[in-house]
Order: C-alpha cells, then sequence, then structure tokens
C-alpha cells in the first residue's frame, strides 16, 4: 500500500510554468465572468428603472409601444400600440426602452451650411443610408419571340 501513497505525493521542488500559467488563465477567465455578470444585472436594473408608465418601449418582437399600466404582482404591461388599441404582455418582453436621440434633435435645429447640404445630398445619390429604399433601374422590355410559326 506504500507505493499508492508515493504515486499521490507530488514533488514541489520542481518548477512547472505550464502550471503557473493554467493557474493564470483561469484567475483572467473568472475576473471576466465576475465584471460581465456585473454589467449585465446592472444594465437590467438600468433599464427595469427606466420603465414606467408613458414610456415608449420596443419589445422582443419589434413591436413599438407606450405603456399605459404596468402590474407588479402578475409581471404583466398593457402596451398600447396605437389610439384604442393594447396589448398585455409579460414584463420581460420588453426589450428597450426608446429614448429621443439628442444629437439629431440638435443636428436639427442648427442651420446647415451650404457645403454640408451638398455634400449630403451628393453622398445619398449615391450611397444609400442602412434601411432606405433605392429605386431599382429601369429594366429592358422582355424580348418577343423570333417571328415564325411554331405549331
Amino acid at each position: 500500500m506504500g507505493f499508492i501513497f508515493d504515486w499521490i505525493l507530488v514533488d514541489f521542488t520542481k518548477f512547472d510554468p505550464t502550471l503557473l500559467l493554467m493557474g493564470a488563465v483561469l484567475v483572467v477567465l473568472i475576473i471576466f465572468m465576475v465584471r460581465n455578470s456585473r454589467k449585465r444585472r446592472r444594465d437590467a436594473a438600468e433599464m427595469q428603472d427606466k420603465v414606467k408608465v408613458g414610456a415608449e418601449v420596443m419589445t422582443n418582437f419589434g413591436v413599438y409601444a407606450h405603456i399605459k399600466k404596468i402590474d407588479d404582482v402578475d409581471n404583466k404591461v398593457v402596451l398600447e400600440t396605437s389610439p384604442g388599441n393594447t396589448l398585455t404582455v409579460h414584463r420581460q418582453v420588453i426589450a428597450r426602452v426608446v429614448e429621443a436621440p439628442a444629437a439629431a434633435a440638435k443636428s436639427a435645429s442648427a442651420p446647415k451650411a451650404a457645403g454640408q447640404v451638398a455634400a449630403k445630398s451628393a453622398k445619398t445619390d449615391v450611397d444609400p443610408q442602412f434601411g432606405e429604399r433605392v429605386q431599382k433601374p429601369a429594366t429592358k422590355p422582355a424580348r418577343k419571340p423570333a417571328s415564325g410559326s411554331s405549331k
């Protein structure tokens, strides 16, 4: 039985750099996991603070609506998609709270220089924005079959 204990004993006098490297990688992995979970928890708490009656929200399935009523007991939210049309959904369906972009409001109210307007119009003619519909070029008319009878 003595040979079993000899096999279990570890020789700590030898230095193994791969063991040290594996330990360092494990520590870094744990640190990143903890940071990521804290960030996710903080973002979820911020979003839940923004979810209030009257806020405009987007659901997981892409519906934009305003919150009419929040039921904390049953975790239900009543959303108004358009005047008179309401949806009752689970609170977790709310993907994000839609906020008015501040940069767009500032740029719309600020007067633009003539060069900026010309540059923008030239760019939109060449490069459409993401999701923007573009007119397709006119297609050639279909070719008529060759003359002659085909019976």
